[in-house]
């Protein structure tokens, strides 16, 4: 090979690397658009896994944010669409769902559907009162104050029938 020949394939190497190409997303499969709302799994592939065995592959419908809480043991706030959250920690040996308080190792089949079913629960809740803006509360007027609900009671208290009490003798 001489040394026009090797220049030559080096550029032709070159331009093929550096010009940029154009996307099939029909080809392609390992292009995840999950990353661009929940980049947390991409640096974390198992995590998906557990969630979508707890939410199945429409998670993104029921949530809203994906925290990474502590390092050590790894652990993640999932934060479902109606403000309410769960957490998921990872172990060594499994994942554990920790659902209203509740502990789930996720490992056993029955816990894991129990964590599902826990987690049906609070998507069913609703949103939180908390989360309800102050602004709909503007323009509403207080309720009126009834002076007679706070009476005191008149002294003139009409006597109950009691019966009297038996006398020893």
């Amino acid at each position: 090979m001489t040394k026009n020949e090797l220049r030559d394939k080096i550029k032709t190497l070159a331009k093929q690397i550096l010009l940029p190409k154009s996307v099939d997303l029909d080809k392609r499969n390992d292009v995840s658009l999950d990353a661009l709302k929940f980049p947390v799994l991409g640096k974390f592939p198992d995590l998906k896994k557990v969630i979508v065995s707890l939410l199945t592959k429409q998670y993104e419908i029921f949530m809203s944010d994906i925290q990474w809480v502590a390092p050590r043991p790894t652990t993640f706030r999932i934060v479902l669409g109606n403000g309410e959250n769960f957490i998921l920690i990872y172990t060594e040996r499994s994942w554990i769902a920790k659902v209203e308080g509740k502990k789930f190792y996720l490992l056993n089949l029955s816990e894991e559907e129990q964590a599902a079913e826990s987690i049906a629960r609070i998507l069913s809740y609703g949103l939180k009162e908390a989360e309800a803006s102050p602004d709909s509360l503007e323009g509403e007027e207080p309720a009126e104050i009834n002076p007679e609900d706070f009476a005191t009671p008149s002294e003139e208290t009409p006597e109950e029938n009691i019966p009297p009490t038996p006398s020893k003798a």
